[in-house]
């Protein structure tokens, strides 16, 4: 396939503020893993600048390759029994006030990670008790128990990222399903707890496989959203096959409000966690 060529509007700068190394020397000296860094986030400058960053828990290596995901996959190292712990003692060190966690798989560990996940939502809670909670977990194999797990420790958000359309989903993610991944959001609205999810485009899709993605969300419950642009880790990973104007991710924005949705955020560089404290 022909390289699409980066336009302006996507080019990015990292930050060199006081926060950013301040976000950075937290991280290093706790041995916390992010997303920020993992998955090249184009908005690290950015969040850091602002003293805020993304935590990825359950390591930096995870079972799953997904052919747009940057973070290392392979064989994951033994949980570490003090992750929530630093987790929670980052967040405090950062003053946070709202806290965003995400994962790798785990698709190793009988309970997916699952009583992980509930060790560092109270942990964080008690350490950070004026802090709101936001987890972007993994689809736990649409085992319901699992999710209900996490769905038990009462964070304020819980975002499962659909990523792409349904027909490009068995070339973009590497063993999700659709459908699982839309009863996973569901399961979580029927918790009574507001479901998130986010979507990348620019991979092949139509506009009307976009909005029909924003039906299917909203039939499942799922009341907050973000839209940004597939950037490609490296050439390793499936190529851009467009780069989308930031004009259409305001018109996705429109009408997906339009369909329901309480809160959207749509961009070229949008993120899972970029401005997440927003949705509350």
């Amino acid at each position: 396939m022909e390289h699409v060529k980066k336009p302006d509007w996507l080019k990015i700068k990292l930050g060199g503020s006081d926060h950013f190394s301040e976000t950075l020397n937290i991280v290093e000296s706790h041995g916390l893993h992010t997303i920020c860094t993992s998955g090249r986030c184009p908005n690290m400058g950015e969040c850091w600048g602002r003293g805020t960053a993304t935590f990825m828990i359950g390591g930096d290596i995870c079972t799953r390759s997904c052919k747009f995901c940057n973070t290392k996959t392979g064989r994951p190292l033994a949980l570490n029994p003090f992750e929530p712990a630093n987790v929670a003692k980052s967040i405090q060190l950062m003053g946070l006030k709202h806290a965003v966690i995400t994962s790798v798989d785990r698709d190793d560990l009988p309970d997916q990670g699952a009583q992980h996940w509930v060790d560092t939502i109270n942990k964080v809670r008690q350490v950070n008790p004026s802090t709101t909670i936001e987890v972007l977990i993994p689809d736990f194999q649409g085992k319901f128990e699992f999710v209900d797990m996490v769905c038990k420790a009462a964070p304020n958000v819980i975002s499962h990222n659909m990523e792409t359309v349904r027909s490009l989903t068995p070339k973009v993610r590497s063993a999700a399903k659709y459908d699982i991944s839309l009863s996973v959001l569901k399961r979580i609205a029927d918790n009574g707890l507001k479901a998130k999810s986010g979507m990348m485009v620019g991979l092949g899709e139509t506009t009307d496989e976009i909005f029909q993605l924003m039906d299917d969300l909203r039939a499942s419950n799922c009341s907050v959203l973000t839209i940004g642009q597939y950037l490609q880790p490296s050439r390793k990973h499936l190529p851009v096959v467009s780069y989308i104007h930031p004009d259409e991710f305001k018109r996705f924005k429109e009408v997906a409000l339009s369909k329901g949705f309480d809160y959207v955020e749509s961009g070229p560089l949008v993120r899972s966690s970029y401005h997440a404290e927003n949705c509350l």
